[in-house]
């Protein structure tokens, strides 16, 4: 009997400890566009963004709604389902058909999940909406034309959205003998919206980067820090085991995509690779995820034509983040 008690509890602390991990949800458009995000039917974004992490996500799966700012793309309407305790990354891309769609990508437990990238949105997941509040302000006109009597009349009114829109008005009656001053008032509406976020955002962008790498002193392409070795050669062994180029290159680039890597661990990718082309393709993917971007030049030796390394240089030398 005790040892039945004893499995009871170790169940349930064991499904009580499942409950109580929390996930993470990435998305980020290949081509740029603008989106927000809408799960479970709350917006996650006040402002449109291309990279958005969505963090403390406490269901198994959730209805997410990517809505894209230009006004044209349609919208994607998905239901994901992910593991608990994970960071999951979704890619917005072109269809085969040229359609716009959400795909899957990677998954990581959080522990192993890498730091907020420069221009990430990350947001800590709310069930509220964002709340709207507009302001009016109005302002009057005047103008005077000569007469034979004075008489000026000012009008205010005030209307304040927060009191329930209570009015105030209030009129100034002046006559004199002499000049006539008439007074006309035109109204002017100016609406300024101030938008609240009831969940904790920030746009990484800003964040300082405490890593230094030693004996580097070039530009920097990615914040945060590079791929530990360790885990960098766990990632080889899983590349290696695949079976074609394709399936290596998805692989590869995956992790690229949810990493910063360091110049040599790109050119290790790589000599994963057998044909020219497809470590071009790699080589130009992986530059904007590299930290010591100065020492691009060392993948020049992964090459075999010089037309390969003059095009990779012309890539990176027009790229714009």
């Amino acid at each position: 009997m005790k040892h039945v008690f004893t499995l009871i509890i170790l169940l349930f602390l064991s499904q009580f400890s499942n409950a109580q991990q929390n996930t993470n949800l990435v998305f980020f458009s290949e081509q740029g566009q603008q989106f927000y995000i809408i799960l479970n039917g709350i917006q996650q974004n006040a402002n449109p963004e291309t990279n958005v992490r969505v963090t403390n996500l406490i269901q198994p799966y959730y209805k997410v709604k990517v809505k894209f700012a230009d006004g044209i793309t349609p919208d994607i309407d998905k239901t994901l389902n992910f593991n608990a305790g994970t960071e999951t990354t979704y890619a917005i891309r072109s269809s085969n058909k040229g359609e716009i769609v959400l795909r899957w990508m990677s998954e990581v437990p959080i522990a192993q999940a890498p730091r907020p990238m420069a221009g990430q949105n990350v947001i800590v997941y709310h069930s509220t909406p964002i709340s709207t509040t507009t302001q009016t302000t109005v302002i009057s006109n005047t103008t005077t034309n000569p007469g034979t009597s004075d008489q000026m009349n000012v009008g205010i009114n005030v209307n304040d959205p927060t009191t329930g829109g209570a009015n105030i008005n209030m009129n100034i009656n002046v006559n004199e003998t002499g000049m006539n001053t008439q007074t006309q008032s035109t109204t002017t509406t100016y609406s300024t919206t101030t938008t609240t976020t009831s969940g904790n955002t920030g746009t990484v962008g800003t964040v300082q980067n405490g890593y230094v790498m030693p004996g580097y002193n070039g530009n920097v392409g990615c914040n945060g820090y590079p791929m530990d070795e360790a885990r960098f050669n766990e990632v080889v062994k899983s590349i290696e085991a695949k079976s074609f180029d394709d399936s290596r290159l998805t692989m590869a680039k995956q992790v690229i995509n949810t990493n910063c890597m360091t110049s040599n661990q790109v050119k290790r990718l790589m000599l994963l690779f057998s044909f020219e082309d497809t470590r071009l393709d790699l080589a130009k993917y992986a530059y904007g995820y590299t930290y010591d971007i100065g020492n691009y030049y060392q993948l020049n030796d992964a090459f075999t034509f010089e037309s390969s390394i003059d095009e990779l240089n012309t890539y990176t030398s027009g790229f714009r983040r």
